[in-house]
């Protein structure tokens, strides 16, 4: 069997993208794999790095510069050039989109080569390209129910789940003692994100310099792109709570967490869904279509989170929720009995299924 994957831009959907090739991996014997993307983001570096064969592509999203835009059509055309030459060339048996602009010339030029082309869109609100895309791929696949009616020209929508969903639940749950923390204490975790949020941990500064904190432990983790030395001096140094810029392991953590404080990327929901961990939620309003709010809405009006909007942030708020999982077992309970609809299905597994018998059809 022959592969195309293409996804790029950030990790929300790159991991997905990798969490799919690996099923393909495990299924198939003779696989060749051939992954897209784009020249000048993260999966450059991370794709290579998983000794997967790589094509890149020089385009940009598109902005309010004029001029920027113009250029940027024209390198569009040109990565629809090449890559109808790579499918004449490395002829795959179907591609697969998992968001990202760099995925339209891609999925364009598997259009015109007549070849079966399959979309996953992370969020419940679809990205322009899986939007745009959607009419002409033969099998749109979605984490959120609510998502299916946005899709309403695709031939074939179904509801898969998170790829993220399948690994959380195989993860080495971290020991909490091994970094520091108490083992008869619990701790919650703070994650800003991968990159970290500026406006956020503005927000948290008055909860982490109050003494609201005192009876659990915290890790606190900034962000890569924030100056950790700069981002502690400006709060409590409190010996219940420790600050780091990154985690490799995070879902090990989360596993050996009591509470789970995120922002809403599709990926991090799902873990938190299958590690069954209460949550509180405070989508970024600095997003596409402000599809955090929305990710983050839909687990919410199911019973399976506590959501809060970060203009609505404040440490008496958080810490009044906080309060309230650490301290109910009826209320954690309730969430963990909701989650279990998220829980039950296999996403890698569908959507490898799905993909097999769209090319057996084909066939």
């Amino acid at each position: 069997m022959k592969i195309i994957v293409s996804a790029g831009g950030s990790g929300g959907h790159i991991y997905p993208a990798l969490k799919i090739i690996e099923e393909f991996k495990r299924q198939e014997k003779n696989l060749s794999i051939l992954y897209i993307g784009t020249h000048n983001r993260m999966e450059k570096d991370i794709i290579p790095k998983a000794n997967i064969p790589y094509e890149s592509l020089e385009v940009y999203g598109f902005t309010k510069d004029i001029k920027r835009d113009i250029k940027n059509i024209s390198l569009i055309k040109k990565a629809y050039r090449k890559c109808l030459k790579i499918m004449q060339e490395f002829k795959p048996d179907v591609v697969i989109g998992v968001g990202g602009y760099v995925t339209y010339p891609v999925l364009k030029a598997a259009r015109k080569c007549h070849i079966k082309t399959f979309i996953h869109e992370q969020n419940s609100r679809p990205g322009k390209v899986n939007y745009l895309t959607s009419k002409y791929a033969d099998i749109v696949g979605v984490t959120f129910e609510s998502s299916i009616p946005y899709f309403k020209k695709a031939k074939k929508v179904v509801y898969t789940g998170h790829p993220s969903l399948d690994s959380a639940r195989m993860v080495n749950q971290i020991d909490k003692t091994t970094l520091g923390f108490a083992k008869n204490k619990k701790l919650v975790l703070c994650v800003a994100g991968s990159l970290g949020s500026a406006s956020l941990n503005q927000k948290m500064q008055n909860f982490l310099n109050s003494n609201l904190h005192d009876n659990y432990e915290i890790l606190y983790i900034v962000g890569n792109n924030v100056n950790l030395e700069e981002f502690t001096s400006s709060v409590s140094q409190s010996k219940n709570v420790k600050y780091v810029s990154y985690m490799d392991n995070l879902p090990g953590i989360m596993a050996s967490s009591d509470l789970i404080i995120s922002r809403a990327g599709a990926g991090v929901l799902f873990e938190i869904l299958a590690l069954g961990k209460p949550s509180i939620i405070i989508p970024s309003p600095n997003v596409a279509n402000n599809h955090q709010y929305y990710n983050a809405l839909e687990l919410k009006n199911n019973g399976c989170i506590s959501l809060i909007e970060e203009k609505d942030l404040t440490a008496q708020k958080l810490s009044a929720e906080i309060d309230k999982y650490l301290n109910s077992k009826a209320e954690v309970f309730e969430l963990q009995k909701n989650m279990i609809k998220y829980q039950t299905s296999s996403p890698v597994k569908e959507i490898y299924k799905l993909i097999k018998d769209l090319i057996k059809s084909s066939n």
